[in-house]
Formats: structure tokens, sequence, C-alpha cells
């Protein structure tokens, strides 16, 4: 099992658990031994959050230590990042970054050369690494370190080249909220050299206010913005940029599930879609059904963009994703990223020729509520008799009208309640009983 890395990376609030410059220069150490083999180089990108100088120092010093060069990127989105590692030959992608959480919050997520996210036998290592003690390598083998000036052109560049060369949006006003994250000066000039109108909204960091009320967590403000501008449609990402929702003319709300849905009618009708379209247990039942009448295969996994991407490559696939946004287009990059995804939605439109608006509409999502409770400590709630036992009866009650899920947090110290039916009295109920239920676990 591993110690020290969740399901995506290891993250928690800065000063406290792994979350330190000294655990963080010791894991800069451990990475650089196994990732660069002691030599090579490696690439760091950051978000926009206040700690991130602290901890991309400590990141540098110790792979510096273990004989690595590095590649500084600066503030970066995280699909950024794993496309620059594979384009510069790099041995590895790091990125600082605890992508939709509070600015309190910090984490590390490493890529491959490949980048792709680092298989479990590697994290395995560098968490062996961890536990010996740290030795700097001769002087005379020391990294260098270097910071790559252009790293956001090349990644604009990158992103443009996802869909073909004679389309252009110049018929569309676009509000792009940037969650005052690592898209802040990329995505919006990605849009606007594409011809499209752009509306800023969240593209001012000020190392304090990411995911504040802004992106693809907290939406509202995107909608609300969409109405007043009188625009086409809004796009909303994720304080790394991994993760992307839209919203209509109208400030309708769009997730991961419906985004994920246009792009495979698009690749259907175009004769490119391949493979089944992969989720996860989150994901709708009537997104799953409305891919049958595309005559287009469906299958589950973990929640997890890493699990998504397995199954793909597993099955030869090219589009995954969650209803949270992360949407993996294997034909076009090797990891979820939210500007190429939210590229491919508007080449669709154009193709399909219909408004997005218009496609959603073939998707009947079944009601979901989806509640977080908060742990004091990570533990096994989920397995406890009286839980179990409360699952069985929702269950029970839903008489196979619908899904009841219920999962530990891979990044947060939270319980996921997630209820899923037909009859959204019935679902909303449900979901507050059984989150009722942990809370009294937690309680005892």
């Amino acid at each position: 099992m591993r110690h020290y890395f969740g399901t995506d990376g290891i993250r928690g609030r800065v000063g406290e658990g792994y979350i330190t410059p000294d655990f963080v220069l010791k894991l800069g150490w451990a990475a650089g031994r196994v990732l660069g083999n002691g030599r090579g180089k490696i690439l760091i990108g950051k978000d926009t959050r206040i700690s991130g100088y602290m901890f991309e120092s400590a990141l540098e010093a110790g792979l510096v230590a273990a004989g690595v060069s590095i590649r500084l990127l600066g503030p970066m989105t995280t699909p950024g990042v794993a496309y620059l590692t594979r384009t510069f030959r790099a041995s590895a992608g790091i990125v600082i970054t605890a992508s939709h959480n509070p600015y309190q919050d910090n984490g590390i997520k490493f890529f491959s050369a490949d980048g792709d996210k680092l298989p479990d036998e590697v994290e395995l290592a560098i968490e062996a690494e961890l536990d010996k003690p740290l030795r700097t390598v001769a002087s005379s083998e020391l990294g260098k370190v270097q910071r790559v000036e252009d790293a956001n052109g090349r990644y604009i560049e990158f992103c443009k080249g996802t869909i073909p060369a004679s389309m252009n949006f110049r018929d569309y006003k676009i509000v792009v909220d940037c969650a005052n994250g690592a898209t802040y000066n990329t995505a919006p000039h990605v849009f606007e050299e594409l011809g499209a109108q752009v509306v800023r909204l969240g593209t001012e960091p000020d190392g304090f206010n990411i995911n504040r009320e802004v992106g693809s967590t907290k939406p509202e403000a995107l909608c609300r913005a969409v109405v007043e501008q009188g625009a086409t449609l809004g796009i909303a990402f994720d304080g790394d940029g991994d993760r992307v929702l839209m919203c209509d003319s109208r400030g309708h709300l769009l997730d991961g599930d419906q985004l994920i849905y246009i792009i495979a009618k698009s690749r259907k009708m175009a004769g490119t879609m391949r493979g089944e379209v992969v989720g996860t247990l989150m994901s709708n039942l009537g997104f799953e059904h409305a891919l049958t009448r595309l005559d287009i295969g469906f299958a589950r996994t973990r929640v997890g963009d890493r699990y998504i991407m397995e199954q793909l490559k597993l099955t030869d696939g090219i589009l995954g994703g969650e209803p949270s946004g992360h949407i993996i287009c294997r034909d076009r990059t090797s990891t979820g990223d939210g500007i190429v995804a939210a590229l491919q939605v508007l080449a669709a439109l154009q193709r399909l020729d219909a408004g997005i608006d218009e496609l959603c509409a073939e998707v009947e999502l079944y009601p979901q509520v989806l509640l977080n409770v908060r742990l004091d400590e990570r533990r096994d709630i989920v397995g406890l008799p009286a839980i179990q036992d409360a699952l069985a009866t929702a269950e029970r009650e839903l008489a196979g009208r619908g899904r009841v899920l219920l999962r530990p947090s891979g990044t947060e110290p939270l319980v996921r309640v997630m209820v899923e039916g037909v009859d959204d009295e019935q679902v909303s109920r449900l979901a507050e009983w059984l989150a009722n239920a942990v809370r009294e676990q937690i309680a005892l």
C-alpha cells in the first residue's frame, strides 16, 4: 500500500502532514533518484497559490541534490506540464498544485517521460527512497537549474493545434473563467487567437484567491456573467486547468458527462470514434443511456482520471472522463486537459452545426445528489457495519431504479455520498439520510 501518495499525487494543508518544506525537499531528492535516475532533467510547474514559491524552492534543492537538472516553467497548467515534459524529452514532470482546493492547501503531482500519471510501482519506489537518508551527490554531479522563458507560448500553440486549422470562433462571445489559477495566462489567449470575443473572469491571481468563488467548483459566477454579457457560452476551469465545465447562453450549467457526450457524438458522426467511452462510478445513468442510443459502448472505472486512462489504454479507447469535468481526449493529449476538452466541444458544435443546449438536451440526466461529509481524520468509515446496513436499506428502497455510492475521497478527509435515481425527492431524501448516518458514526 502507498503511504504518502493518494489518488492524484500528494496533497494536504500547507504546514501539516507531508505538505512541509522539509518533506518536499526530501520528496524532490527521492523523485530525482527514481525518475531522473540521478541524472537527466525534470520540469517543474505550479499553479498560482502563494505556497508554490516555497515548495518550488524545496523541490529544486532536493532534485539538484540528487544530481538532476531542472527546467522551471513558472505558473503552468497540469496538462501543460504533461505536454512540455514530452516535448522537452524530460525524464519527468512535476506540478505543484492542489487543483480545485483552496489556497491553504497544496500538493505535488508527477508525470512520467511520456506525460502519463505515474503507475503504482513507481510511486512505491519513490516512497521507498523517502525512507532512506538523504545523501547529496558530489559537487561535480549536482544538477543545474534553468528557467523556460517561452513555456506558455509553446502550450498555447499546442492547444490551438488540437482542432483543424480551418476552424475559428469569430461568431462566439465566450466568458472564460480561469479560477484565478494556472490557466489565467494561457486560456484567454487560446480562444482569442482562434477568433472568439473573450470576456475574462478569474484572471487576476494574488496567491490567495485561487478557486475562491470562481472556477469550475464555483460556477455560479460564470453562469451569471454569461447572461449579463449576452455571451454565446461560458467556460470554467479549475485551479490547475485539468477540469472544465461549461454553460449555455441562458446560464444553464453543463457538466462533464454532457460535454463528453457532445465530443463523442461528433467523433461518431465523423467516423473517428474508437473504443468505448470510459466514465466512473459517478457518471450519470442518463449519460450512459444517451451513448447507447448512439451505439457507443460505455465502461465504468474507479473515480480518478488515472483509472480512466488505464482503461482507455486497455481498450484502445480515445475518450473518457468524469462529471466533475476531468475529460481525457486521448487522441489529442496524454492526460485530462480543460482547454483541449473545451476546444473539442467547440469544434463539435461547428461540425454538428448545432447549439450546445440543443445537443445537451439529448442527454436526460437522472437526478443525482452528491454530499460531502468531513472526517476529523482519515479512517475507514464506509466499511463499518452500521454504514453498510444503511447503504443496503437505501438500495432496497431504490429497488433497481437508481444507484447509491459511498466512498472516501482520495484527496481530502471526506466521505462522498452519492444517490442517483428517477425520483428527485427520493434521491434528495436518501442522500441526506445516508450523510446523517455517516455523521452519527463519526461522532461515536
